[in-house]
């Protein structure tokens, strides 16, 4: 049995919805945003962005910095591949949209761009937000910047140990970690960007359990001195940093 199905059987036995959650601030959280089952105008757009990026049978030679990919074994790799394997899921660029809309994150940080789903999303979500992304790959950093083609997002290119000193340090108010499943690099990059974090922050963190090193890496940032509130929702690891609420954890199936 692999690790992630494993986790997941654990996850299911001790994951709860709203009712077991007494926090009002989360149960705000999940009910108003997580479950929420408005059928925005959007959803249309974000869905035609992943669907175009599906169709394109284009090909770009990629550059990975990360943890590599459970699914690519060369650097050439077909646009419509990638949007299939590595991209975010409608689901999940549907959260995302739903989460900026109910935080509404004026300053927005994203570690790895990849095709732009979840920045695509993410600015449809609160259009008046700043979005500054990292992409490791200088090939679909280009790609993706033209397809985006939006001033509220900037996309910068390098290796994100290198780009994360570049930021400014300014308060941020959303931060999505999804450019390196690596148990040293995912703790690095939280430690560096803990400055930044604000009473209202909320980080982001992708895949928790795509391996052991980042279970062990989510567990880490969950005992930060820092770190009050963090939801486990299995695909995602949600940390918040409220100084008026006792440090809790809690798991929610979405």
């Amino acid at each position: 049995m692999s690790y992630q199905i494993l986790q997941y059987i654990k996850f299911l036995l001790k994951s709860t919805n709203q009712h077991g959650v007494h926090s009002p601030f989360v149960y705000n959280l999940v009910t108003q945003c997580f479950y929420n089952k408005t059928k925005y105008t959007d959803y249309k757009t974000i869905l035609n962005y992943r669907k175009a990026l599906l169709k394109n049978n284009n090909i770009l030679n990629v550059t990975d910095f990360g943890a590599g990919s459970h699914t690519f074994k060369t650097s050439e790799r077909k646009i419509s591949e990638m949007a299939k394997y590595a991209g975010s899921t409608l689901k999940r660029a549907k959260l995302l949209y739903k989460i900026c809309k109910y935080f509404k994150p004026d300053n927005i940080l994203e570690i790895g761009t990849s095709l732009g789903i979840s920045t695509h999303a993410m600015s449809l979500g609160n259009s008046k937000s700043k979005i500054t992304s990292l992409e490791g790959c200088p090939n679909i950093s280009q790609f993706t910047s033209n397809l985006l083609n939006n001033n509220n997002v900037n996309i910068d290119t390098g290796n994100f140990s290198e780009t994360l000193k570049t930021q400014d340090n300014k308060p941020l108010d959303l931060v999505f970690f999804d450019g390196n499943h690596q148990k040293e690099a995912t703790i690095s990059y939280f430690e560096s960007l803990i400055e930044t974090a604000h009473n209202d922050s909320v980080f982001i963190f992708d895949d928790i359990y795509w391996s052991k090193g980042m279970t062990e890496a989510w567990e880490i940032i969950k005992q930060h001195p820092k770190v009050t509130v963090t939801i486990d929702t299995f695909f995602w690891g949600f940390v918040f940093f409220r100084k008026e609420q006792v440090k809790q954890h809690f798991t929610i199936r979405l």
